[in-house]
């Protein structure tokens, strides 16, 4: 439940700032009778990342065991990269992502023929990059952890994102975002290095790969998947008591390189926007 929450609180916050610095700066440059514009692209990008998480969700059930897992391996992967991707960008463009953001808005509202599609779709595309993102992870967070507390933590996660983005856009709350990207990305890197390990024992059980298969470790007497620590590192991480010398190693090829990258200083100051209203 933590992760879906962590995940959507994360995606759907950096979802709530751009549609709050769009409306902000329509706002503050005399054009708000484009805001109610603004919120079909939003609606959107919603429904369509909304009606593709369904729509693969309720498909992939019914694949033959050895396609389901390798599915789940495939949809894994694809997460991986998505996360990385995700935050090497937050990263890269947090400093200029309000100047980019209001440059884009004039160009669209600027552009000859029908500026209001323009804007839509400007909107829309922004908006679904982060909901793409989302329905990747959460059908690999899905897969790795049924029941209903899942979904029911992605929704309380973007439930709380949109709130937080109303408060900003209403200059009601300041939050340090420098700080909570940092510290959210460093997470989800391990939740990522989790997923990656997880894809090595999909495609193992789906039959692709049969290498390095002997148990690296066996913590069954020290932390067990069935007590409720090992659960939760279980859900979280990805923690196996007995994972085989492949998973291990592939946990550890990914995660040194991309945290060698993160702790690396950036060649320019970046410095997230604070205070956004």
């Amino acid at each position: 439940m933590f992760v879906p929450f962590l995940i959507m609180l994360r995606e759907g916050l950096e979802a709530a700032l751009i549609v709050s610095l769009i409306a902000s700066y329509l706002k503050r440059t005399q054009r708000g009778q484009w805001i109610g514009v603004m919120w079909i692209g939003v609606v959107a990008a919603a429904a369509l990342c909304l009606a593709l998480g369904i729509f693969i969700n309720e498909t992939t059930g019914e694949f033959p065991q050895k396609e389901q897992e390798l599915f789940e391996g495939i949809v894994a992967v694809i997460a991986v990269f998505i996360l990385t991707w995700m935050v090497f960008w937050m990263r890269k463009v947090s400093r200029n992502v309000k100047g980019q953001l209001e440059q884009k808005v004039d160009e669209a509202l600027h552009s000859r023929g029908n500026h209001g599609w323009a804007l839509i779709f400007m909107v829309f595309f922004a908006v679904a990059r982060e909901g793409l993102e989302s329905v990747f992870f959460l059908l690999a967070a899905f897969q790795q952890d049924v029941g209903i507390m899942p979904p029911l933590g992605a929704m309380l996660g973007l439930g709380t994102a949109i709130v937080l983005g109303f408060l900003l856009y209403w200059g009601g709350i300041r939050l340090n975002l420098a700080v909570f990207f940092k510290w959210t990305s460093l997470f989800i890197l391990l939740v990522a290095a989790g997923l990656a390990a997880g894809a090595v024992r999909a495609f193992h059980e789906a039959g692709l790969w049969n290498h390095f298969q002997d148990i690296a470790f066996d913590l069954s007497n020290v932390l067990t998947t069935h007590s409720l620590t090992g659960t939760l590192l279980e859900g979280i991480f990805g923690y196996q008591e007995a994972p085989s010398v492949s998973e291990v190693a592939m946990y550890f090829i990914y995660l040194i390189p991309v945290l060698v990258l993160f702790f690396m200083p950036p060649r320019l100051s970046v410095q997230a926007t604070n205070n956004i209203r």
